[in-house]
């Protein structure tokens, strides 16, 4: 069985994926989502990889889980994170393990041709950021499987849970 390479993603409406460095929203629902997401059925955290941007955003190592930092900056390191210096040492380091890319948009651009899993939460509202990214669902190379609505709850705007997966 090949291996998942999953896409968790917090989208608005028109895009936008990130505001100042950081995800716009911290809906708690989706932050427990993450989580599960990220930690797996059996409480075995996935590895994560992502870009310096993002896990400079993070608030510090999440526990149970790998870091894999993907970076130009041959020089770059952080306690806890283990550097990766193109896509292809990044899939290297976490040998065949399902893996989970959590962000930017240039780190999902860069494994697009592998991911398998586009786990989305959309949010109902365009919102203003600097950062945006495509979403699946205009993309015929992914199949929306299941999708799970919320209302709009303590001052955050309606939102989905959406899962994609990729047509072969």
């Amino acid at each position: 069985m090949a291996r998942d390479v999953l896409f968790i993603v917090a989208r608005a409406t028109n895009g936008v994926i990130a505001k100042d460095g950081d995800v716009p929203w911290k809906i708690s629902e989706d932050l427990r989502r993450f989580k599960r997401l990220t930690m797996g059925q059996e409480g075995q955290g996935k590895p994560m990889v992502m870009g310096r941007k993002t896990f400079d955003s993070l608030p510090g190592l999440l526990p149970g889980r790998r870091h894999i930092v993907l970076t130009r900056q041959a020089d770059w390191q952080a306690e806890g994170a283990e550097v990766a210096l193109t896509p292809k040492a990044a899939l290297e380091l976490v040998g065949d393990e399902d893996i989970a890319v959590i962000g930017g948009a240039e780190i999902f651009a860069l494994f697009d041709d592998v991911a398998t899993t586009f786990e989305l939460t959309e949010v109902f509202e365009d919102t203003v950021g600097e950062v945006t990214m495509p979403g699946p669902g205009d993309d015929p190379s992914w199949r929306e499987v299941s999708r799970e609505s919320r209302p709009a709850k303590d001052g955050w705007p309606p939102y989905d849970f959406v899962t994609f997966e990729r047509v072969r």
